[in-house]
C-alpha cells in the first residue's frame, strides 16, 4: 500500500512500513512544516493513505468534504515509538483491503474503520 506519514508521525512507523514493503512518503523527508490543508493535498495528488496522530483531518475530511484516499488516524499514548510501530503495522497488515476509502482510528483499545462516503 502507498502511504503518506504527517510530519507527527514516529519515523519508527514509517521504517516499519517501509520494511513490511509498504511505499511510505514521509512529510519530514519531503516538505517539513507544511500545513494540514497542504498535507492533505499531497495526499490526494499522490493517491496515499495519510497517517497521522493529528484529529484536524477529521474535521478536513467530514465537515469540510476535502476529498482523501484514507486517513489513519494515530491515538496511541503512553508507548514507546517502537510499541507504537508494531501496533500500526498489524492494525493496517490485518485491514489493508479496508483502508481505502475510509477514516480508521488505531487506539490502544480498539481499531474503528469508517467508510468515507
Amino acid at each position: 500500500m502507498k502511504f503518506l506519514g504527517d510530519e507527527n508521525l514516529d519515523w519508527q512507523i514509517v521504517e516499519r512500513l517501509r520494511f513490511d514493503g509498504h511505499e511510505v512518503l514521509y512529510i519530514v523527508e519531503m516538505e517539513p512544516g507544511i500545513g494540514d490543508d497542504e498535507v492533505l493535498t499531497l495526499a490526494n495528488s499522490e493517491g496515499t493513505i495519510l497517517l497521522t496522530s493529528d484529529k484536524d483531518f477529521g474535521e478536513l475530511v467530514f465537515r469540510l468534504r476535502r476529498i482523501a484516499a484514507g486517513v489513519v488516524l494515530i491515538r496511541l499514548f503512553g508507548l514507546s515509538p517502537d510499541d507504537r510501530a508494531e501496533i500500526i503495522a498489524n492494525a493496517i497488515n490485518q485491514h489493508a483491503d479496508e483502508l481505502l476509502g475510509a477514516f480508521t482510528v488505531i487506539s490502544s483499545k480498539s481499531i474503528r474503520i469508517r467508510k468515507m462516503t
